[in-house]
């Protein structure tokens, strides 16, 4: 079993405490407020804290959507409104949050937070309490297999076949060109852990060595040891599974050690578009792959009308991926209330999810029983200082070009 495989068994285990207190401590009613005013719609966000950078992102798409729902006469005829927590990054928090949303705030429906690691808990909640939950951002493998009923992920895949598009282009590459070697640096997190290992499984099927694979704690700061560990072992390949912060640090710290694979993959911080551009600097970012859920440039359902509309409202049409993932939770939980037609009947609206796909600007969505998605994600790349799509094919907006080059960009 490797490092990896470990540190998610002993993650599991954290986490399963967690949620025995997010169901214990879990209570009232699932509101349900005046029938002739406005449609209350709870969440909490990590606005501040670790993960306050794609939760402030979220935020933002939950607002689009409020505000070009409401312009085009509400929900059921009744205007939106958005109850907004800040649960700091804390598993502990969110769980008071949403438990407080539906029991104090009496709000009508619910929408999730950031990550898997705030949505296992959350989620619980709103399970106890029969509530609807579609969440944006909790692709973790560990989110389905608790027989949930309310549950849904609004993204194309679960984490760990996010990769899976890259991972199946690497492989198929002729043998001169394809890396012989990887290393697999992750963020001990339900989301960086299954990616990677989703990845590194298809790799290594393929014939391509592991030479380094380590596991670091989320409040890690200095990533010197892993990045001098990774450059003795001379990989072609890095995959690295991050969230925002340690993306942007481990990166660094391999420029700095003049550390240059010839393939980079890092998941999630590349998508944040141009606060990864300053994180790391425009001419380091030529080359960098990753997997992405949303593409401005999209021909997908209102995604033109989105990414105007966030424009108007945040001053750039440099839409991060957070932001687009939240925009399209709300027009799945959307689609479900005005098919259903009643925001009382919360497991008619699970039961009509499991059944139907709904369209959103991150493309048509659909689902297994257990509240995952059936789709594979977008692989992007950064080329001249741009993000683009690169794989599959028929969703790029450029050809994929070989190696990481820093200091290459336009």
């Amino acid at each position: 079993m490797s490092y990896v495989s470990i540190r998610r068994g002993v993650l599991a285990t954290t986490t399963a405490g967690v949620l025995a207190v997010a169901l214990a401590a879990c209570g009232g009613d699932s509101g349900g407020g005046d029938s002739d005013g406005a449609i209350v719609i709870g969440s909490s966000l990590p606005l501040t804290g670790e993960f306050s950078q794609p939760g402030t992102a979220a935020e933002q798409g939950y607002q689009v959507w409020k505000e070009m729902v409401n312009a085009d006469g509400g929900l059921l005829d009744r205007d939106v409104e958005l109850k907004i927590k800040d649960d700091a990054s804390n598993q502990n928090t969110i769980v008071s949050d949403y438990n407080a949303l539906i029991a104090q705030d009496k709000v009508d429906l619910l929408l999730g937070t950031f990550s898997s690691l705030l949505n296992l808990p959350a989620s619980a909640v709103a399970e106890k309490n029969q509530m609807l939950y579609v969440e944006p951002a909790g692709g973790s493998p560990d989110m389905f297999s608790r027989d949930f009923k309310y549950l849904f992920f609004a993204q194309q895949s679960t984490s760990d076949k996010q990769g899976k598009v890259f991972a199946e282009y690497v492989a198929a590459l002729p043998e001169a060109e394809r890396p012989k070697t990887a290393a697999y640096p992750t963020l001990d997190d339900p989301f960086a852990a299954p990616n990677v290992a989703g990845i590194q499984k298809i790799l290594e099927e393929a014939g391509i060595e592991t030479v380094y694979e380590e596991t670091y704690a989320i409040d890690t700061k200095n990533f010197d040891t892993i990045v001098n560990a990774m450059k003795s072992a001379d990989p072609d390949l890095v995959v690295h599974g991050a969230q925002f912060e340690d993306g942007i640090g481990l990166t660094r710290s391999m420029l700095k050690a003049d550390f240059t694979p010839e393939m980079f993959y890092e998941t999630n911080a590349p998508s944040f578009g141009q606060q990864y551009v300053e994180g790391i600097g425009a001419e380091n970012t030529e080359g960098v792959l990753y997997a992405v859920s949303h593409s401005p440039d999209a021909d997908t359902t209102g995604n033109a009308e989105f990414v105007a509309k966030y424009e108007e409202m945040y001053g750039t049409a440099e839409v991060p991926e957070d932001a687009a993932d939240a925009y399209a939770a709300a027009q799945v939980l959307q689609a479900a209330v005005e098919a259903v037609g009643d925001i009382e009947d919360q497991e008619a609206m699970a039961d009509w999810l499991r059944e139907n796909e709904v369209d959103t600007i991150l493309g048509p969505l659909s689902w297994n029983d257990d509240g995952s998605p059936t789709g594979d994600f977008l692989i992007g790349q950064w080329q001249d200082g741009k993000a683009q799509i690169v794989l599959p094919p028929d969703a790029s907006t450029a050809e994929i070009k070989p190696g990481w080059t820093p200091g290459g960009a336009g």
